[in-house]
């Protein structure tokens, strides 16, 4: 396997170089980003998003480093953007190698000179560090020598900054920056109140302009903003002596003044040794698994303004969703073993509990979470049973004992946006409140107002976890074995599609009152079969695999819709209308082989046959770990042959429930 190690067949074209991503986190949410070429393609992408906190969000601060090296008349110019009509300039000419893990690290050949560089984010701080390291050789023949006949080379890196939120765009006469220059840097502040430095070892030579028109080739084919300028406050320097010469640039919100090259080697190292702590604290020794393992950690971050422990739904443009981060903590947290992350995320979604909803999702910019989800709070039920299943930790699953009450006792009796148990002891729910909720404008795309399938398989999941849980710590659980019981009754004759020997999706009563079934293939109902608690007779269980199987499965994921709908569409693409169109419509979404591996298994008795078919499923996401966002698992893939990912290059629940099925299902290392 060569995970993360690319060579010059992968970035010989501008187009293709910009094909890859690759990301480094900082444990706060913010990170750093770009083309596996380093050319920014997003208005997603720079070398510094900080994050500020929920009333600021992320901001990019620090878009690029160029770097240029000169011989006499000759010069190196190593960068690359796009511009209207140009690519200017096209340093991946000179690009030999590219490596992914544990940091980004590129090597570049320009004449006699070799240059590495390497790049890490400090862990709880906004702070990108590179590390450069510049050999010269003395060149031995006349033809090689060309024109490297003199000693005098030199090193120039520009920065390129900015200050706005990672979501948009900037223009010159929008933004304006003030600067205070010292000998081995600078310090900045924007005119909308964001301050942050840049320090090296190197001498820094004050010279500010703007440069215009950096063009993001990602956000026009999305339909979205994709030109703006960027601010460059001078350049770093240094002569390049024969020999090898190490130095280093990094940008920060802390004062970096004290920085030294030694030092910021120290934290280099310290880097990968937490890296390398995280995957022995896990004791997984699969390398697939430590792949994914790895993937996982930028995903579990603190909030820095009010300290919570929360879960990055995707990156780039994702915050912290309930849904996203529940569904995927088990894989993202008790797999690895990192139980006091999972008891914090837990705990920072109990205490924003409200009339019994876990919130739906917290903005970049905002302190009020928003709460339009009807299946979060159903996850935090099943993530704190899968928690107390991998640790037996009484004592934590007591502080939240009332949490998960308040829960179930909110959805029986009734809560915000229509969610309460009907009299059959199913749950119903308003529109657009379970995962598929896309829409553009009011019009909802996929239209699930009702009893919705995998709903109320979690909800009897909650109510029997809620009783086994409860009755390890002696609490009266009759009434979630009644509620069950009810649910269970009446699910199999509300739901059961005969026609299709498989699951309704969602069922409805029209404005005049007759009860609608739809009978769109969905993959929403195989959490019917893979949750811990389940309804239905093994023999229904294995038809809905089978049909799932048949009508959804993909080497990547499951389709939202099958192919036979009328509505289903095959690629997701275009603008944002018609991304949203085939969002879940088609769509192939990677988490939930998570629930068809898990299925997949059970239905066909454990057998070693079935674990080897579902290992060489997940076998394609080795070589995907080599594609689109390097190292790490899309948010989606298209509906139709060749699966082209798409959407985030990172996603939590796409890596958590790989990871989860893997280890659990595959390896066989499950509580």
């Amino acid at each position: 396997m060569r995970w993360n190690r690319l060579g010059p067949e992968a970035f010989s074209t501008y187009g293709k170089g910009i094909e890859k991503e690759w990301l480094v986190g900082n444990g706060l949410g913010g990170y750093a980003s770009s083309s596996l070429i380093g050319a920014n393609s997003r208005t997603y992408h720079g070398l510094l998003i900080a994050a500020f906190g929920e009333t600021l969000g992320r901001i990019l601060l620090f878009s690029s480093l160029d770097e240029e090296i000169s011989q006499n008349e000759t010069r190196f110019q190593l960068a690359a953007h796009r511009y209207p009509e140009t690519i200017h300039p096209q340093g991946f000419k000179y690009l030999e190698k590219f490596c992914a893990l544990p940091f980004p690290v590129w090597s570049f050949q320009a004449g006699p000179f070799t240059l590495k560089k390497e790049l890490f984010m400090i862990q709880g701080q906004n702070t990108t560090i590179l590390l450069y390291e510049i050999r010269y050789r003395e060149c031995k023949t006349t033809k090689e020598k060309g024109d490297f006949t003199s000693s005098d080379s030199f090193i120039k890196l520009f920065p390129l900054l900015n200050a706005r939120s990672f979501h948009g765009t900037t223009r010159s006469h929008e933004i304006d920056f003030t600067q205070e220059a010292l000998k081995n840097g600078v310090k900045l502040k924007s005119s909308n109140g964001f301050s942050f430095m840049l320090f090296s070892n190197l001498d820094f030579q004050p010279d500010p302009k703007w440069y215009y028109n950096f063009e993001y080739d990602m956000e026009r084919k999305r339909g979205l903003s994709f030109q703006e300028d960027n601010y460059n406050p001078g350049f770093f320097e240094t002569q390049i002596p024969k020999g090898v010469t190490r130095f280093f640039v990094a940008a920060s919100t802390e004062d970096l003044t004290s920085l030294t090259l030694e030092k910021a080697e120290e934290l280099y190292t310290r880097a990968i040794y937490r890296k390398n702590l995280l995957a022995f604290n896990s004791k997984l020794s699969d390398p697939f698994a430590l792949s994914l393992l790895r993937a996982a950690d930028s995903f579990i971050v603190r909030k820095p303004t009010i300290e919570r422990k929360t879960v990055i739904a995707g990156y780039p443009w994702f915050s912290d969703w309930g849904r996203d981060a529940l569904l995927a903590l088990p894989g993202l947290c008790l797999v690895p073993r990192r139980f006091e992350d999972a008891k914090a995320i837990l705990a920072s979604f109990a205490a924003y509990r409200k009339n019994g909803l876990i919130p739906n999702r917290f903005l970049d910019s905002n302190l009020e979470p928003d709460y339009n989800t009807v299946d979060a709070s159903l996850w935090f039920i099943h993530a704190l049973s899968r928690y107390y299943a991998y640790t037996k930790d009484v004592e934590f699953l007591k502080t939240l004992w009332k949490s998960l009450e308040a829960i179930l006792e909110n959805y029986y009796k009734g809560t915000e946006f229509g969610i309460k148990m009907d009299s059959d002891g199913l749950i119903q729910q308003g529109p657009q409140l379970t995962w598929m909720d896309a829409k553009i404008g009011d019009f909802a795309l996929t239209p699930r107002t009702g009893k919705a399938c995998e709903i109320n398989a979690l909800w009897y999941n909650a109510l029997k976890s809620a009783s086994t849980l409860g009755k390890l710590l002696g609490k009266d659980t009759s009434l979630f074995d009644t509620l069950a019981k009810k649910a269970a009754e009446n699910f199999k004759a509300l739901f059961w599609n005969p026609e299709e020997n498989c699951l309704f999706d969602c069922v409805f009563r029209n404005e005049k009152g007759r009860l609608i079934k739809d009978s769109a293939i969905r993959p929403n109902q195989i959490l019917a079969v893979s949750l811990p608690y389940t309804l239905l007779s093994p023999e229904k269980e294995k038809a809905i695999v089978a049909r799932v199987e048949q009508a959804l499965l993909t080497p990547f994921g499951l389709r939202t819709l099958s192919k036979e709908h009328p509505e289903y569409k095959g690629h997701y693409r275009g603008g944002p209308e018609e991304r949203d169109l085939a969002y879940h419509n088609g769509t192939v979404w990677p988490w939930l082989l998570g629930p068809f591996v898990t299925a997949y298994i059970k239905v066909n008795g454990y057998s070693k046959r079935s674990r080897e078919d579902m290992r060489a499923l997940l076998s394609g996401f080795e070589s995907h770990l080599d594609d689109a966002g390097m190292g790490s698992v899309s948010e989606l893939f298209d509906g139709d042959y060749p699966y082209a990912p798409g959407g985030c290059i990172a996603q939590a629940w796409s890596v958590a429930e790989i990871l989860r099925a893997y280890v659990e299902e595959i390896l066989g290392l499950k509580p």
